[in-house]
């Protein structure tokens, strides 16, 4: 149970991390200026980057429960770890694409400058749409290599947790529709912005839960986890 808890702090401490770097833990209100002093007039955030940073704490609630529920079942004596597909790497490069593109587009959408906005959206588009393709096909290598849903507890969690990320992806595609589609008609500066901005986060964030998803599945993170359990066992604390 305490390396289930040491696993959760680590998830919660590079979560936290990421969303203070992304901005979406600062409070506007306690702002302070370059003399130090508290910034009275700090502009606040949008609603939808406070609805985002809500949302996205809500999505890593959900995968941390089923990475701790994995992490659990994965301890019991019939657990029988399942392949993973070789085309999760490709898949993951996808993903980074997906990423970096967005973030080019919302260096674009800063400057003004709607061309690499509208081409980092495109990138990013077919890039996310590649990774659901590699996605299927990783299905579709298990199947076929007789590992299906009900075939045991480790690969119905493998379909499991993928699949919830595949959900959460398609959700990203409307989303990142929506944002090309404000570039297309060029519909104003402020909220093309806002929008790249949005885009770029979110699938930062499917990034970073599908780094954390393929550790547990590939099972580095139980390497991880008994090298903590080593620890703690030697210095008492378990």
């Amino acid at each position: 149970m305490s390396a289930v808890l040491i696993f959760m702090a680590v998830l919660a401490l590079g979560a936290g991390w990421w969303l203070s770097r992304q901005g979406l833990l600062a409070k506007p209100w306690l702002q302070v200026d370059a003399a130090g002093t508290l910034a009275q007039s700090a502009e606040p955030r949008q609603p939808a980057q406070v609805g985002l940073g809500v949302f996205l704490a809500v999505v890593g609630s959900l995968f941390a429960l089923l990475i701790s529920a994995y992490v659990l079942r994965a301890e019991m004596t019939d657990w029988q770890a399942v392949p993973l597909p070789f085309i999760v790497w490709p898949n993951t490069l996808c993903l980074i694409v997906a990423s970096l593109a967005l973030e080019w587009a919302r260096a674009g959408a800063t400057r003004g400058n709607l061309g690499h906005a509208r081409a980092g959206a495109i990138v990013a588009s077919v890039a996310a749409l590649a990774f659901l393709a590699g996605q299927l096909a990783a299905w579709r290598m298990l199947a076929g290599g007789g590992y299906f849903v009900n075939s045991g507890p480790a690969v119905s969690f493998f379909y499991l947790m993928t699949a919830a990320h595949g959900l959460h992806v398609i959700g990203g595609m409307f989303a990142l529709a929506r944002t090309f589609e404000r570039i297309w008609r060029s519909d104003g500066t402020q909220r093309i912005r806002l929008s790249v901005e949005l885009a770029a986060t979110y699938w930062l964030f499917m990034l970073f839960v599908w780094v954390i998803l393929l550790l547990v599945l590939s099972g580095w993170a139980g390497e991880f986890l008994s090298i903590c359990g080593q620890i703690l066992s030697g210095s008492g604390l378990t």
